[in-house]
């Protein structure tokens, strides 16, 4: 294991772990809002961003899959000694991390089963720019629409219409993030 991998924690684990899930509830329930968070300092390329998402929803029972880049040596041993979240191919993760490129096909992740639409998969995909313009969002939580620089809009256009099938996804770059759970109908920008 390497030195980096014992730190980049939260450094007030209880507070910081609480006002993180807060930002990660609210993003999921309000689809296109950009959230900023604090408290981790993963290794590279893990944005801080991503960093705190796994700290405050991958443990044990949790697995994550790495993409591309992200699955290195030092991401495995900090999320190993930090949420003890096994690391899976990804037909097994319950979370998975990387860029657009490098999470395709997401046709290869799990959308759950008619019987249990939860047993899906959770993106966590790292952007280079996050902003509140691009696709048009509308749907559950939204008042009327929203924006949000997605990768790509047909991909996440296929997903909805799984539902309530589907995967759900969380954005990230620097130390901000959203997400679009897999209800959220995605149009081009108009």
């Amino acid at each position: 294991m390497q030195v980096e991998a014992l730190t980049g924690g939260f450094g007030d684990a209880p507070v910081d772990a609480a006002r993180a899930f807060r930002a990660a509830l609210e993003a999921m329930a309000r689809p296109g809002t950009i959230w900023p968070v604090a408290g981790a300092q993963p290794p590279a390329p893990m944005s801080v961003a991503a960093g705190v998402l796994l700290l405050v929803l991958a443990d044990g029972t949790t697995p994550v899959h790495l993409a591309g880049a992200w699955d290195c040596p030092a991401l495995r041993d900090w999320i190993t000694f930090h949420c003890s979240a096994p690391i899976v191919g990804a037909e097994e993760a319950v979370f998975a991390l990387g860029d657009w490129a490098s999470l395709q096909p997401v046709s290869r992740f799990a959308i759950g089963r008619a019987d249990y639409p939860d047993r899906s998969a959770t993106l966590i995909v790292e952007l280079p720019v996050l902003t509140a313009v691009g696709a048009r969002l509308t749907g559950p939580g939204i008042a009327t629409a929203a924006a949000l620089s997605l990768p790509e809009v047909a991909a996440f256009r296929a997903n909805r219409a799984l539902f309530p099938l589907g995967f759900d996804c969380y954005f990230t770059c620097g130390s901000d993030l959203a997400a679009l759970p897999r209800s959220t109908r995605v149009e081009e920008a108009g």
